[in-house]
């Protein structure tokens, strides 16, 4: 620890990101990545937009990419607001609505960034435990709080929350004016958005990410979409750091992949269809798992704990994301991959069963 280090900085826990090993060739299940290509249209986009006009700053209202948000989500371009990676998005987002005097609430087992912003703003918070099925139970979060935030699908266990009980939250929220924020990363593959209720519940923010669903992690771009004064909320911490967070290339890559809404329902029904398939495989050979409505399984292993079946399947060059925590140190959270790397996969998990 350095004598040159601040206090906020000496208390700081920062997240720790799946691993990206440079040593070796993995199959990389650990960090949710697609397994599919971007669209050609997107890598076309990067390709015209990889010219002179890279010697300027690039538009830092973000107006093209928050069109092509707009016009495929069905709002207006002023609910939309862009950041780089929605890791930023939600950075922004804690700095924006919560404050130091009211504790905010979300779940014990979910996306680990979320205590991580909360100490970094210097915001109180109180975890709610997930039931015993691990599911999130929207009546624990009505009660007084600085304002609500959670995924869903929920992150590592990718169990879906109903839509209609994140309105009500919504709605018991907007009575003591407080934010409710639903991190939509995963919603493409099995939740559905609360995208289409924005206009009915002015505190309500979605976040979301093209990581995922379209193909673009090495991008880093993200966006949240709600009322116009969430947005313009957001716009006042970024242009506190920084106006130009989103660059030239990103902004054009991310306005084409949100314009090609046929090829990502494509590869997206793809991942589903390989998640599917490997549950019921992964049932025949005695694992046990949550339902998952994201593009990832948590699961764990018969007779195996966490720590060991991870260290197994690194051993045979798969590489999966152990979170050593209570009550989750028995799961992996394996991220769906190709149908080839997922073979593979099973392959090895039938191995692990049959030596024990």
């Amino acid at each position: 620890m350095s004598i040159y280090w601040n206090k906020r900085t000496k208390n700081l826990s920062p997240y720790v990101p799946g691993e990206q090993p440079r040593d070796r060739k993995f199959i990389k299940l650990n960090t949710n990545e697609n397994p599919y290509p971007p669209s050609p249209k997107v890598i076309e986009a990067i390709q015209k937009a990889a010219g002179n006009e890279l010697r300027l700053y690039p538009d830092p209202s973000c107006m093209a990419f928050r069109e092509a948000a707009a016009a495929r989500y069905g709002v207006k371009p002023e609910q939309v607001f862009a950041g780089n990676g929605s890791d930023e998005v939600l950075a922004f987002a804690f700095g924006a609505f919560f404050d130091a005097h009211t504790a905010i609430l979300f779940p014990d087992i979910t996306y680990s960034f979320y205590p991580v912003y909360a100490n970094l703003w210097d915001i109180p918070y109180r975890t709610v435990a997930l039931s015993d099925d691990f599911s999130i139970n929207t009546d624990d979060y009505k009660v007084y709080s600085g304002g609500v935030i959670f995924p869903n699908p929920n992150a590592p266990t990718g169990k879906a929350v109903p839509l209609s009980d994140i309105l009500l939250l919504a709605k018991y929220l907007a009575t003591n004016e407080k934010v409710l924020i639903i991190d939509e990363a995963y919603a493409a593959f099995g939740a559905d958005s609360a995208v289409p209720h924005i206009g009915e519940y002015p505190n309500l923010l979605t976040v979301h990410t093209l990581s995922k669903s379209a193909s673009l992690a090495g991008l880093r771009l993200g966006f949240a979409i709600g009322s116009e004064e969430l947005i313009e909320g957001l716009c006042r911490i970024r242009d506190s750091f920084n106006s130009y967070t989103v660059d030239r290339l990103a902004l054009a890559g991310g306005a084409a992949a949100l314009s090609d809404a046929a090829y990502y329902e494509d590869i997206n029904r793809r991942v589903i269809a390989t998640r599917e398939r490997v549950s019921q495989a992964l049932r025949s050979l005695g694992f046990s798992f949550l339902p998952s409505a994201a593009n990832f399984i948590f699961m764990k292993a018969p007779s195996l704990s966490g720590a060991d079946f991870f260290a197994a399947l690194r051993e045979r060059g798969i590489l999966a994301r152990y979170f050593n925590r209570e009550r989750i140190a028995d799961y992996l959270r394996v991220s769906i991959g190709t149908d080839q790397e997922m073979d593979v996969f099973l392959g090895v998990c039938g191995e692990l069963v049959g030596s024990l």
